[in-house]
C-alpha cells in the first residue's frame, strides 16, 4: 500500500513507516530496471532536438523530456505534486483541477526558501550512466543481430525503435528513484525531531560533514545492499514454464583423471581459461565439463552498484541539505529551545517524540 499522508492513525515520521516505504520502493525500482533492460539503449530518445516531429511543434528538448512533460502535465492536473513526497521533473506545470487536499504539516520549509528538488541531477545521471549500464545486454544482442544482417560499424548499435515503450519505462523508473531519493527529507526530519540538540550546533556552523556523520548508519546501508542483492537475484531470475529457474550450459575446465596428479595441480586446473582443451602449467591435458548456471534478466551487481554508488549518496546529500536549512526563519528563542531538547551527544536507539509537526 502506498504512503497516505491523510491517514492520521500512524505517525508519518515514524522510522518504521519510512523504512517500509523505502523497502517497497526497492521492489518498484528493481522491477523497473528489469523492464527497461529488455530494450536497447535507444540513445536517440535522450538527445535534445533529435526528433524533427518535436522541434516542429516548438519543443526543443529530448523525447524523454517531452514524455515527462506530457505525463506530468496530466499528473499535475490530478494534484499529484501537491503530495509532500512527490517532485516533478518538468517546469511550468498546470495547477490541479481538483481542490487541494489538506495535508498535515510534516516537513519544515521556510516560506522564503525554494523547495529542494534534485530531479535535474537524477535525470542527468540516469540518462548518462544508469540506462547504458542496465541495457548493455539488450544493446549487444541488437548489435549481434545487425551484424548477422550485414550491418557493421556504428550502425550495429542503432536503436531498436521502441521509443514509446522505452520512454514509458524510463518515466516510471525515474519517478520511483525520485521518490526514494527525496524521502531523505523525511528521514532527516524524523532524526532531527528525535534529538534536536545533536543537530543544532552543526546546522548553525553549516557543517555538512558532521551532519552526514549523524545520519549515516553503515550497518543499515550494508543491510540495504544485502537485501537488494537477494531481491534482485530472486526477481531477476528467468523462470521457465515449469516454474523453475532457466538454466544454460556453462563450460568449466576439468582435470583429466590421473593417479599422479597433486592437489596443487588440481587447483591450477580449475583456474584455467575456458577452452576446448588446454595444457596446465605441468603439461597435463585439461578437458572441459558441462555445468549449468541460472539465467538472469538483470545483473544483480548492477542493482547493488546503482544503490551503493548513486542512490544512497544522493539521498544523503538531500538529507544533509534539508538539515542545513532546518533552522531557517526561526528566532533565537526557538533555536535555544531546540538546543535543550535531546542529547547533544546522541546514543544509538534514541526514540523520537510523538509530535509530527515542525516549528
Amino acid at each position: 500500500m502506498q504512503q497516505n499522508f491523510m491517514d492520521t492513525r500512524e505517525d508519518p515520521l515514524s522510522l518504521d513507516r519510512i523504512r517500509n516505504v523505502l523497502i517497497r520502493l526497492e521492489d518498484t525500482i528493481i522491477f523497473g530496471i528489469i523492464e527497461r533492460a529488455q530494450f536497447a539503449l535507444n540513445a536517440r530518445i535522450y538527445q535534445r532536438g533529435a526528433f524533427k516531429e518535436l522541434t516542429d511543434t516548438g519543443f526543443d528538448g529530448s523525447w524523454l523530456e517531452w514524455f515527462l512533460k506530457e505525463i506530468e502535465t496530466f499528473h499535475a492536473k490530478a494534484r499529484r505534486y501537491t503530495s509532500p513526497d512527490e517532485y516533478p521533473f518538468s517546469k511550468d506545470l498546470p495547477p490541479p483541477l481538483l481542490p487541494p487536499l489538506s495535508f498535515p504539516k510534516i516537513l519544515y520549509q521556510h516560506p522564503n526558501c525554494v523547495d529542494l528538488n534534485v530531479n535535474p541531477s537524477i535525470l542527468s545521471f540516469y540518462t548518462r550512466t544508469v540506462v547504458p549500464r542496465i541495457t548493455h545486454r539488450a544493446t549487444l544482442e541488437l548489435a549481434a543481430r545487425n551484424r548477422a544482417k550485414g550491418i557493421i560499424g556504428d550502425a550495429e548499435y542503432e536503436d531498436d525503435g521502441n521509443y514509446g515503450s522505452a520512454a514509458t519505462l524510463d518515466v516510471e523508473l525515474l519517478q520511483a528513484i525520485s521518490k526514494r531519493v527525496h524521502y531523505g527529507k523525511f528521514v532527516s526530519e524524523s532524526k532531527f525531531q528525535s534529538n534536536p540538540a545533536a543537530f543544532v550546533p552543526h546546522i548553525l556552523r553549516k557543517d555538512r560533514n558532521a551532519l552526514g556523520d549523524l545520519i549515516t548508519k553503515p550497518a543499515v546501508e550494508r543491510a540495504v545492499l544485502n537485501r537488494l542483492g537477494k531481491k534482485a537475484s530472486h526477481y531477476g531470475a528467468d523462470i521457465g514454464m515449469d516454474g523453475e529457474v532457466k538454466k544454460s550450459p556453462k563450460t568449466i575446465p576439468r582435470r583429466r583423471m590421473s593417479s599422479t596428479r597433486s592437489p596443487q595441480v588440481d587447483t591450477q586446473a580449475r583456474d584455467l581459461p575456458k577452452t576446448d582443451s588446454a595444457l596446465s602449467s605441468d603439461g597435463t591435458l585439461v578437458e572441459e565439463s558441462e555445468e549449468e548456471h541460472s539465467e538472469w534478466k538483470i545483473d544483480v551487481e548492477e542493482v547493488k552498484h546503482l544503490y551503493e554508488k548513486w542512490i544512497i549518496p544522493l539521498t544523503k546529500e538531500v538529507e544533509v541539505e534539508y538539515l542545513i536549512h532546518r533552522l531557517d526563519g526561526l528566532t533565537e528563542e526557538q533555536i535555544d529551545a531546540l538546543r535543550q531538547q535531546g542529547d547533544a551527544q546522541p546514543t544509538e536507539g534514541a526514540s523520537r517524540p510523538p509530535t509530527t509537526t515542525t516549528s
